[in-house]
């Protein structure tokens, strides 16, 4: 846990080991939208949502202002209202609940997996009623749903999948990439994603053009013609500085995923067989969002962890039906999702990790394990 008489700090992440190499094509970037005053949607978003639905491998990509505008447009673009309810996992961030919320509907707890932390597809089969419209399954921690079996049950009921894939830029089922696996897809942007801007952001990718149309009128203030303001709509739109920076940043995106991969791997090697990890499928590799590890006592080995000088973080505290926002609605009990939000802990996992960080955070984590 020391290079010679120096103990080695590990942050949780570090920006600005990703945007010091890219310093001068950001401010090239920043450069041009000033020059340009395109600070709302323009030529910067156009491109940015063309490139992106390309990477994703749909037709279509609407920027919006924040993963959570993303996914509340998306379930009202494709008709989510009142007297539906829409399934999703009981362990999860709570902007995946509150979009559908927003959206007018009612969220349905699913329990979660308890290797992976995803979506269980026996427990969406469970929680399926007869106002079921949707199913929402969260691609956690950078990797893949078992897409198939939802899908079948999608289809058994007539019903929609649509993606939250806030956590999994690039990840892949089966070879295709997420964003493309279901109706529509959520990303976000914040700072911190395997994709992030330096601000917020968000986009919805689909194939289904009127989804898309119907995305962009509501995400900006309702006009659909440029003009008229034909829905009711909300001012949540891509902005052209964020589009410009991540236009950036996406050729750069599979690197980081492999150099996230190796990272993994390297604690992979350290930790198996010691401490709880997640589990990772052959058809669904994860891009490692978070690197998390389940442990009894998670006070106490986060403390100690600090003490090490090693930052952690919790993904998370509370299962969604225990969230106070929350509490009205109801729902089966999800002990899985339970388990996951009392005993997770993520380690420091950014593409820029050395090896000798990697080294300190194991031996600290074995240590106080």
């Amino acid at each position: 846990m020391s290079a010679g008489d120096h103990t080695i700090r590990v942050p949780f992440m570090d920006l600005a080991r990703q945007h010091g190499p890219l310093a001068g094509e950001l401010r090239a970037a920043f450069e041009h939208v000033l020059g340009a005053s395109a600070f709302i949607l323009g030529e910067e978003v156009t491109r940015f949502e063309a490139e992106f639905a390309d990477y994703c491998g749909v037709k279509h990509c609407v920027g919006a202002a924040s993963g959570t505008a993303a996914l509340t447009i998306m379930l009202k673009a494709a008709g989510i209202g009142p007297g539906d309810e829409v399934v999703v996992p009981a362990h999860t961030f709570i902007a995946t609940a509150l979009a559908v919320v927003h959206a007018g509907a009612t969220p349905v707890w699913a329990d979660v997996e308890q290797g992976s932390g995803l979506i269980d597809p026996a427990a969406v089969n469970a929680a399926i009623g007869p106002r079921t419209a949707a199913i929402l399954p969260v691609h956690l921690y950078g990797q893949a749903c078992a897409m198939e079996p939802l899908h079948a049950l999608a289809d058994r009921h007539g019903l929609a999948i649509f993606e939250d894939a806030a956590q999994a830029h690039g990840a892949t089922y089966r070879g295709a990439r997420v964003g493309s696996l279901g109706r529509a897809a959520a990303f976000s942007f914040y700072p911190s994603k395997n994709l992030g801007a330096l601000g917020d952001g968000g986009a919805i990718c689909t194939d289904d053009g009127e989804l898309a149309s119907q995305a962009r009128g509501l995400g900006d203030l309702g006009r659909v013609d440029g003009r008229a303001h034909v829905l009711a709509g909300y001012n949540e739109r891509l902005d052209g500085l964020q589009a410009a920076l991540l236009r950036v940043k996406l050729p750069h995106l599979d690197g980081w995923n492999a150099a996230r991969r190796a990272v993994a791997s390297g604690y992979r090697e350290r930790l198996s067989g010691s401490i709880e990890l997640l589990e990772e499928r052959p058809e669904s590799p994860c891009a490692f969002h978070l690197f998390p590890i389940r442990v009894d006592d998670r006070a106490a080995m986060a403390a100690d962890l600090a003490a090490c000088g090693i930052a952690t973080g919790v993904h998370y505290p509370l299962a969604l039906p225990d969230q106070p926002a929350l509490a009205a609605l109801q729902g089966t009990p999800s002990p899985a999702a339970t388990d996951w939000a009392a005993r997770e802990l993520s380690l420091p996992m950014f593409a820029e990790l050395t090896a000798d960080e990697l080294d300190a955070v194991a031996g600290a984590v074995l240590a106080c394990g």
